[in-house]
């Protein structure tokens, strides 16, 4: 599991990449720039698909070659392994980040690319006074992202806006999914195993522009009060589970500021761990392998990981 050296990268499959219009190639790439906690090695292939054409290509192409792949998004609700992803790591581009409202009757269905960041999105949909999307603000990561985690907060989740889902199979294959052939539960949409997201559709509904702006500001000083700031976090590392905050169960343990190394579990909230800076992607496993530890056997809870650990971990059967 030895990462792929740059000079190792001028092989038939990368010159074969470089044919494809709108696609960026970069060999060795290193993830600790592309992820919200800033920890991560380097991608074997780091693909940037700019293009919407060039991503059934791209697929097509790791398919024949039989590379894995993943998608990063914004790089939240992820931690990479310090020796990096083996195989190709995609993120999408421009034309990915389009956004098209259609606006009738009191409603508004907004069609938005997957790379579309979230916060943007509900800031929009501020401004022009339309409500539904409240909840979602400060969530870090990209409206694909947060279809296929079904990602919520304060009682509501994305699944409840949902119209339509737009993507391809892993071979490059066009798909589409209305609302009522989706199952969503918590944090998870249950997509078909390999599907990637491209597009997704959502309703919201006309209110009152200053009525939605101010549950927005409601809700940014509730995050403000409760969530670090000042470090770079992955966002919540646990689920919560039924009938309790993974959080208050972190805390009562008795962990709340634990460190190893360069990472800490938040001293403002026990569901974040933060990296002080340098921090590893292995002393963030073992913090979150202590909490789970501990919380079992404290409160006899299994918590489990919100945040997808990605890539080879050492003495570790987490990742892939």
């Amino acid at each position: 599991m030895v990462p792929m050296r740059k000079e190792e990268g001028d092989t038939p499959f990368v010159q074969e990449l470089k044919q494809i219009p709108g696609l960026k190639v970069r060999v060795g790439e290193p993830l600790a720039r592309h992820t919200s906690i800033k920890i991560g090695g380097p991608a074997d292939y780091f693909l940037e698909v700019e293009r919407c054409a060039a991503l059934p290509r791209v697929l097509k192409l790791l398919d024949r070659y039989e590379i894995p792949f993943c998608i990063l998004g914004k790089g939240s609700n992820i931690l990479v392994s310090d020796l990096g992803a083996r195989g190709a790591v995609i993120r999408l581009g421009i034309e990915f980040k389009q956004i098209e409202w259609l606006e009738k009757g009191g409603e508004a269905l907004v069609t938005a690319g997957a790379a579309y960041p979230v916060t943007q999105l509900v800031r929009e949909a501020m401004r022009k006074g339309y409500s539904g999307l409240e909840f979602a603000e400060g969530i870090p990561g990209s409206v694909g992202g947060a279809l296929v985690m079904n990602a919520g907060a304060y009682g509501s989740e994305i699944e409840k806006i949902v119209v339509r889902v737009e993507g391809v199979t892993q071979r490059g294959e066009p798909v589409q999914f209305s609302r009522d052939k989706m199952v969503f539960s918590y944090r998870d949409s249950h997509l078909p195993p390999g599907t990637l997201v491209t597009r997704v559709c959502v309703r919201l509904l006309k209110d009152k522009t200053e009525e939605v702006g101010l549950k927005v500001r409601e809700l940014v000083t509730r995050r403000k009060k409760s969530q670090p700031s000042g470090h770079p976090n992955s966002g919540s590392m646990f689920r919560n589970p039924p009938g309790d905050f993974a959080g208050r169960l972190i805390e009562a343990a008795g962990l709340k500021g634990k460190r190893i190394g360069r990472a800490e579990i938040s001293e403002r909230h026990a569901n974040f761990i933060v990296n002080l800076g340098g921090a590893k992607a292995e002393d963030v496993r073992r913090l979150m392998e202590m909490a789970r530890a501990e919380v079992k056997k404290r409160f006899s809870i299994e918590l489990q990981p919100e945040v997808r650990l990605l890539g080879a971990w050492p003495l570790s059967d987490a990742g892939h």
